[in-house]
């Protein structure tokens, strides 16, 4: 969850200062953006990996700490929750073998964490929420100890005024209060990371958001939530409600949540971060000693701090992410939308599509955003998180004698439209054939079989339940299934039927 920030508290000269020195890098970042001082396009992507931690019956394991210490690596870091571990992995340039590549390192570094979890019986699972979690797993004292959590912690309580209420209806029916925002650590989730240059950062960005529902119609693996079944993506409603940090008036006068898809396609980067900027409270209000105007006078680079901090505490589904990198500045798009899991290709699988559907996307002559009204794109993507492969969405067509968009099956529309199009956007990036169909099919094939990992997981409940075991044990049952297909590695659309 990024940068390392002191523990501790706040006095009321602190906001004020951190909104001064945060208006100054916005007008710094401006300068660059107008200056073209960002750096050259190189195609490069990245990837980041929220694990769970579960031991052999499929219940959390608080023991990341302990799992680190036995790394021999920087690649993994912890997460909000003390059953959970974040994997960053390296750049690198979007050509060539570069997916077949991705999958043996990412199955590398999993498999690493399973040796060094063993000791203290911490398999990892990548799933976007683990089944078998419990509210009483979620409490504050099960927090990562370090400072920054804390501090966003309390900072939404704070701004809150009153417990986190969550409110989820699915197949159940959800209520719950919490005095902390620990459910959030229930949340893993994989993240693709687009390096743009300013001039293609909007199209990229507008791309993003229209493919996302897609994204997660063919991903969606997150069924369960404290044992309940709730939406075949639970993941966003769930972060969404409890990083609000608004409390129910606020909510009513349309004030934005922290965590959302957004209003508008946008034609320019510095709209994102001016909406930070201008929608969303500090939560983290320190301040760095860097003067960015002089840095950028003297001819340096600015690190912005102030910008990047408190980027990172709105909780956009593609989120726009200055960096510096070999001292030269960049902007990314950090595509959040995605669980983890099930398995190291159906992650793989799941980058070639959004890489490949969003170049394309960017690419056309006739781009989406303009024939798709972005309400619609918002309107699906709820639909995908709800309803998964079984989503109808929102979705131009062509030819079709229709004013707006038409209603369309999900996996009709990506075999149909969007699998071509990610095909061809592979090609445009120069990634080989090789890696481009092996991956793709991959997708294709959960659209023709209409299983996704959620399917597979609400499949294996039910059957779990249809011969007599109780919830516990058909959840408990349901991870311990999951982990030995997972490990095994093949794709989620060919693992055999539970029972």
């Amino acid at each position: 969850m990024g940068a390392n920030v002191s523990a501790d508290g706040f006095g009321p000269a602190d906001r004020p200062r951190f909104r001064a020195k945060l208006a100054r890098c916005q007008a710094v970042l401006e300068r660059m953006l107008d200056d073209k001082c960002f750096d050259r396009p190189r195609d490069l992507i990245g990837l980041e990996v929220e694990i769970s931690l579960a031991d052999q019956r499929g219940a959390p394991r608080m023991v990341n700490d302990r799992v680190l210490s036995k790394m021999a690596t920087a690649d993994f870091q912890t997460e909000l929750g003390k059953f959970t571990l974040e994997l960053n992995m390296a750049p690198r340039s979007l050509t060539g073998r570069v997916l077949d590549d991705l999958a043996e390192e990412l199955r590398f570094a999993i498999g690493y964490a399973a040796r060094m979890g063993a000791e203290f019986d911490a398999r990892p699972v990548p799933v976007g929420i683990l089944p078998t979690i419990t509210e009483a797993d979620l409490r504050l004292a099960n927090l990562s100890p370090v400072d920054r959590y804390r501090l966003l912690n309390d900072q939404i309580m704070g701004a809150r005024g009153e417990l986190v209420e969550l409110r989820l209806s699915g197949a159940e029916t959800l209520h719950r209060t919490f005095d902390s925002i620990a459910p959030e650590a229930a949340c893993t989730a994989v993240q693709f990371h687009l390096q743009v240059t300013p001039d293609r950062f909007a199209d990229v960005w507008n791309a993003s958001q229209a493919a996302a529902a897609a994204q997660v119609a063919v991903g969606a693996n997150s069924p369960f939530v404290f044992g309940h079944e709730l939406w075949q993506e639970s993941r966003p409603p769930l972060f969404l409600q409890v990083t609000d940090a608004r409390p129910p008036e606020m909510a009513a006068q349309g004030a934005r949540p922290r965590a959302w898809f957004g209003e508008r396609w946008i034609d320019s980067p510095r709209q994102l971060f001016e909406e930070n900027l201008r929608w969303f409270p500090a939560l983290l209000p320190i301040c760095d000693e860097e003067d960015p105007e002089a840095v950028l006078a003297a001819g340096g680079v600015p690190e912005l701090p102030e910008l990047v901090l408190h980027n990172g505490t709105v909780y956009r589904w593609n989120r726009p992410v200055y960096g510096v990198a070999r001292g030269r500045p960049h902007l990314r798009v950090e595509n959040r939308v995605l669980p983890t899991g099930p398995t190291v290709t159906d992650m793989v699988a799941n980058a070639a599509f959004y890489y490949g559907l969003v170049r394309a996307l960017a690419d056309q002559a006739e781009p989406v955003w303009h024939r798709l009204p972005f309400t619609a794109a918002a309107d699906s993507f709820e639909r995908a998180c709800r309803d998964g492969m079984a989503a109808v969405l929102l979705w131009p067509r062509r030819g079709r004698g229709q004013a707006g968009p038409a209603e369309v099956p999900a996996a009709e529309l990506v075999l149909d439209e969007l699998l071509p199009l990610a095909a061809a956007g592979l090609d445009a990036w120069g990634v080989s054939a090789a890696d481009r169909d092996r991956f793709l099919s991959v997708v294709e094939a959960r659209c023709r079989r209409r299983i996704t990992g959620a399917a597979w997981q609400t499949r294996t409940y039910h059957r779990a339940v249809d011969r007599g075991a109780d919830r516990r044990t058909a959840l408990s049952e349901l991870v311990r299934r999951y982990c030995e297909l997972a490990a095994a590695g093949e794709p989620v659309h060919d693992w055999p039927p539970a029972g």
